[in-house]
């Protein structure tokens, strides 16, 4: 998994690449967290995104959480279909911002 942080427009968009699972889904958070303070939105970009096991998804939960105490937003844009899926069954798709 690579993670590059890119500030655009009073966000940052976060570009996820390979597979979120739980041998790096601490990295993710740590990556994840570090932006809660620098912005009002943080936009995560799945393009690239190949992969999210259960424990991307409690990240994705815990980084939502935190946007929403602060009265900013967690965004996933460029969601693709298996991604999607996963969001689908799992009811994220129903708790997160998709775009």
């Amino acid at each position: 998994m690579n993670v590059s942080v890119n500030p655009a427009d009073g966000s940052l968009t976060v570009m996820a690449e390979g597979r979120v699972d739980t041998t790096n889904s601490a990295e993710f958070q740590a990556e994840l967290e570090k932006a809660v303070p620098q912005t009002d939105t943080i936009i995560l970009d799945c393009e690239r995104l190949v992969y999210i096991s259960s424990a991307g998804l409690r990240v994705l939960l815990f980084i939502h959480k935190a946007m929403n105490k602060k009265g900013g937003s967690l965004v996933l844009e460029n969601v693709n279909d298996d991604i999607g899926e996963i969001f689908e069954i799992t009811g994220f798709s129903d708790i997160l911002n998709i775009r």
